[in-house]
């Protein structure tokens, strides 16, 4: 059981029949009146996402989620292909399933497949990840203020905004959970 007071973003747990996963909460204690916990929860198996409050003291039963390390192989249409390190097994993933953040994976990349009763409802991609710039403008001496950044496309065909030393050619890395460029590699 988890306490809607212990709520943290990736938490899964059932509510109503469903299993839902939090991704954003707060904690508001309003000056006048009880406690509250404000959130957005996705349901896992649809996609939908709601916002909700909860009263802090609400229990509900937590969900099992396996996590599994898969490599991420190829995408034919909309399907993209993992195989299961241990059994060699291939499994194809509706593009719907997958985050935002996926349009930083290559082929052959790690990445965490989430599933619930054996439906697979996300894909974690690595933390941080090192991608090659494709195509940016060059960057001009002079042409700055304070953390000036120009437009960049990476290997991967994903557009991330990166500073004005940075060239064509170069390997950067990247923090998948905000697409924000990190340092060189």
């Amino acid at each position: 059981m988890i306490s809607a007071g212990d709520f943290r973003n990736g938490v899964t747990f059932e509510m109503d029949g469903n299993v839902v996963s939090i991704i954003e909460f707060q904690h508001v204690k309003p000056g006048k009146g009880a406690a509250f916990v404000r959130t957005k929860i996705r349901n896992v198996m649809t996609g939908s996402v709601t916002e909700r409050t909860f009263n802090p003291n609400d229990k509900y039963p937590t969900a099992f989620v396996e996590r599994k390390d898969m490599q991420y192989l190829y995408s034919d249409g909309d399907l993209y292909y993992f195989m299961d390190n241990e059994t060699y097994e291939q499994i194809p993933i509706n593009k719907s399933v997958l985050g935002d953040n996926f349009r930083f994976v290559k082929e052959n990349m790690e990445c965490k497949v989430l599933s619930y009763k054996g439906n697979v409802f996300g894909v974690e991609p690595p933390n941080f990840v090192e991608l090659q710039i494709t195509e940016t403008d060059p960057g001009f001496k002079g042409d700055t203020a304070t953390n000036a950044t120009k437009p960049a496309t990476l290997e991967t065909g994903a557009q991330i905004r990166v500073p004005l030393f940075i060239d064509e050619g170069e390997m950067i890395r990247i923090d998948t959970r905000t697409g924000e460029y990190m340092e060189r590699a």
